[in-house]
C-alpha cells in the first residue's frame, strides 16, 4: 500500500471524528484552544491506537468486530446526540463538558472502523506504525478544522447549534448502522 492510499484511508477514517468535533464545538459556548486540542488530540490518539490494536488482534477478530461495531457506534452516538438535543433547551449553558469521561465514548465510537482497518492492514502486511501514525495525525488536523468551523458557525447560530449537533450525531450513528446492515 503506497502513501497516497494511506492518506486517502486516513482522511476517510477521520470524517466521523470531523463530524463529531464539529458538532461538539457547535454546542460549546466558549471554544478555547485547550478544548480544541483536547478533543482533536483524543480523537487522533484513538484513531492511531485502534488500527494498532486491530493489527495485533489479527484476522480472527475481524468477524467478531464487524458483527457489532455498527451497533456500538450507533448506540453511543444516538445516546450522546439525544442528550445534546435534550440539553439544547438550555442554550445559555451550552455543552462545555470536555472532560475525558464525556469525550471518551465519542472517541471510541468514531474509531471503531479504524480497528477493523488495522485488522485488514495485518492481512495486507502494511507497516502498521507508519499507517497508524498517519491516521492519527490526519485525524487530529481534521478535528482541529472541525472544531474551528463549529466555533465560527456556533457563534452565529447559537440558538439551535446544540440541537443541530445532537441530531447530526444521531444521524451519523444511524448512517453507520444502516451501512453495516446493508440497508444503505
Amino acid at each position: 500500500m503506497n502513501l497516497a492510499e494511506l492518506v486517502i484511508i486516513s482522511i476517510s477514517l477521520a470524517m466521523d471524528a470531523f463530524a463529531v468535533s464539529l458538532c461538539k464545538s457547535l454546542a460549546t459556548k466558549h471554544v478555547t484552544i485547550q478544548k480544541t486540542l483536547t478533543i482533536s488530540l483524543l480523537f487522533g490518539f484513538f484513531q492511531f491506537l485502534m488500527p494498532v490494536i486491530g493489527y495485533f488482534l489479527g484476522a480472527n477478530f475481524l468477524l467478531f468486530i464487524q458483527q457489532y461495531d455498527h451497533w456500538v457506534a450507533f448506540i453511543l452516538l444516538a445516546v450522546i446526540g439525544f442528550n445534546m438535543i435534550k440539553e439544547s433547551r438550555d442554550c445559555e449553558n451550552g455543552d462545555d463538558n470536555y472532560a475525558l469521561v464525556a469525550l471518551l465514548p465519542l472517541a471510541i465510537a468514531t474509531s471503531i472502523d479504524a480497528l477493523a482497518i488495522g485488522i485488514s492492514f495485518a492481512l495486507l502486511q502494511v507497516n502498521i506504525w507508519l499507517a497508524s501514525l498517519l491516521i492519527g495525525i490526519i485525524t487530529t488536523l481534521i478535528c482541529i478544522i472541525g472544531v474551528t468551523l463549529g466555533k465560527i458557525l456556533g457563534t452565529r447560530f447559537q440558538s439551535f447549534a446544540q440541537a443541530f449537533g445532537g441530531a447530526t450525531l444521531m444521524l451519523l450513528g444511524l448512517k453507520i448502522l444502516l451501512e453495516h446492515t446493508h440497508i444503505l
